[in-house]
């Protein structure tokens, strides 16, 4: 299928297993409950807690210039949401889409099929939804982190957690906790340097005993050079 047609919104549903009759018959049977549409803000909210808390976000920024996208041999003007610096690659471009919008989106054949979309510059553009964001146990993950941004650490268990690290290198969560004594929950003091931005853990797994935590580079020049 050429490019153009990719674009064009009346071949979604003439595609093999996208026609209308199929589109019809995949309609829930009478009694079944659908699950209630997620509003674009509370996936931006999602998103933005996300790049909070991976560490491979160096540095993120919303509403960039607009830029080229090759998709095929066609070349679209589109001006993404956000723009992620970031450790593995070079640079990415990011529209954060509800369910309900995919439909009108010009990329949306290449998220449905898979198929990259490049700026001229090498960036790639990506889109994000429900069933990225909200994806397990990643987004059960991060909520856990993020509800214990509000926990009080002292300055006692602050150096004492972080300086485990700087011993070990990376700790088990449980090891971490310990060497906060004046918390009531040390679990939550060490979720909590996370949120700041201070340690790194991976979010792409559930929270457990064994979960591995490490410092991250401090979002300021470090005058001590540790």
């Amino acid at each position: 299928m050429s490019t153009p047609a990719l674009l064009d919104p009346s071949t979604l549903l003439e595609r093999p297993g996208q026609r209308r009759s199929a589109v019809r018959s995949a309609a829930p049977r009478r009694g079944t409950a659908l699950l209630p549409a997620v509003p674009r803000p509370a996936l931006v909210a999602d998103f933005l807690a996300i790049a909070a808390l991976d560490a491979a976000v160096e540095r993120l920024r919303a509403a960039p210039a607009p830029v080229r996208l090759t998709l095929g041999d066609a070349v679209v003007e589109h001006a993404a949401d956000f723009e992620q610096t970031r450790t593995d690659e070079p640079g990415l471009l990011v529209d954060v889409v509800a369910e309900g919008d995919l439909g009108h989106h010009p990329f949306r054949t290449a998220y449905v099929a898979g198929e990259p979309v490049v700026a001229e510059d090498g960036r790639r553009f990506v889109i994000e939804s429900a069933a990225t964001l909200r994806s397990e146990p990643r987004i059960s993950t991060v909520r856990l982190i993020m509800a214990c941004r509000r926990t009080y650490v002292s300055a006692g268990d602050r150096v004492r957690i972080l300086h485990h690290l700087d011993e070990c290198g990376t700790g088990r969560l449980v090891e971490c906790a310990a060497m906060a004594i004046n918390a009531q929950d040390g679990v939550a003091a060490v979720l909590a340097l996370a949120v700041e931005g201070l340690v790194a853990v991976d979010i792409s797994r559930p929270i457990l005993p064994e979960t591995p935590v490490r410092r991250r580079v401090l979002p300021y020049p470090d005058p001590f050079g540790f």
